[in-house]
């Protein structure tokens, strides 16, 4: 007898606290996620923030059994969208894909609504990819130093992905810094920049890799040079500015997914956790690389320190650069 009742208090007792634990938890962390997910992109469609938004929401849809919605919010160098998230109820279900660019327009607006490190959390990288430079096929250059001459000549201008974005940074620091060159800047939505250049309607290009590597192999654009350490896979015959005699220059631009501050810590690491599973395989993994994205992954603790140390690095591009947008 003694040991039946032994038996039956512990049963009681498991059961218990097992009730009570349930109890405690919110019902949105019990059920999560039981709709479908929302993720603002802070840029237009088919900008490179866009395309890694899709091709990871497409995975990430299937791994969490719901499905993940993506809505384009451009505007202001990607404030516009990363406000309206900051804002939102911090539930799991409005999240934030954004561009390295989070990190650089509180020093480059004088207003950018948000403060990067307080009033949105980090949940997951996903990607990095160099930016390049790249001219119209009549421009009368085929390498960095033929451009700079070309610009001391004319007075030339270049599209970027627009204010803020590192694309506008790291030719600013080249052309104005390094080059010293004036080169007139001509902010575009991401996806419109390579267009302007392959159009004629701007000489010059500054954007990530993602939208020029099938305009570059079709010839519709002339690469010049990569903003990155080392050379690309998929257009590897393009040199890097540290080669043409820059050392250390470098201009990435990355992709993570952010959430408002204030979600629960179980959803970010859940998130996370799915997040970087789905980097893991294949079919994402061959579709960044044939537009020269890397899949970077990190945990939350690792991203965050990454973030604040990006803010304080491309604060320092801004100051040195003395760029601006008001």
């Amino acid at each position: 007898m003694p040991s039946v009742f032994k038996r039956h208090s512990m049963r009681a007792f498991v059961a218990g606290f097992l009730a009570l634990g349930l109890s405690m938890m919110s019902p949105t962390q019990a059920a999560y996620p039981d709709k479908p997910i929302r993720v603002v992109v802070a840029f237009a469609p088919g900008s490179s923030t866009d395309i890694v938004a899709r091709a990871l929401g497409q995975h990430l849809s299937a791994a969490l059994g719901q499905p993940v919605v993506i809505e384009n919010k451009p505007g202001a160098g990607g404030n516009i969208g990363t406000v309206q998230v900051a804002r939102a109820a911090p539930d799991g279900y409005t999240l934030l894909m954004h561009s390295v660019a989070y990190a650089v327009n509180p020093s480059l607006f004088s207003k950018a609504g948000y403060d990067p490190n307080t009033d949105l959390a980090a949940v997951a990288m996903a990607a990095v990819t160099p930016n390049i430079l790249y001219v119209h096929p009549d421009v009368k250059a085929t390498t960095l130093k033929e451009l700079a001459a070309l610009a001391r000549r004319d007075n030339l201008s270049y599209a970027s992905s627009g204010n803020g974005t590192t694309t506008h940074l790291g030719a600013e620091l080249l052309f104005r810094n390094l080059l010293q060159v004036q080169v007139q800047h001509v902010p575009h939505q991401p996806a419109a920049a390579a267009t302007a250049v392959v159009s004629g309607q701007v000489p010059i290009g500054s954007t990530s890799m993602p939208p020029v590597v099938q305009l570059a192999k079709a010839g519709k654009v002339r690469p010049i040079a990569l903003m990155s350490l080392r050379r690309s896979a998929a257009l590897p015959e393009v040199p890097t500015v540290q080669e043409l005699g820059y050392p250390g220059f470098e201009a990435n631009t990355w992709f993570a997914m952010f959430a408002p501050a204030g979600t629960p810590r179980e959803i970010l690491e859940l998130l996370n956790a799915e997040v970087n599973k789905v980097l893991l395989q294949k079919s994402l993994n061959d579709q960044f690389a044939a537009l020269s994205l890397e899949v970077s992954r990190m945990d939350r603790p690792a991203l965050s320190a990454y973030v604040r140390g990006e803010v304080l690095k491309w604060g320092q591009v801004v100051r040195q650069t003395g760029a601006t947008v008001d």
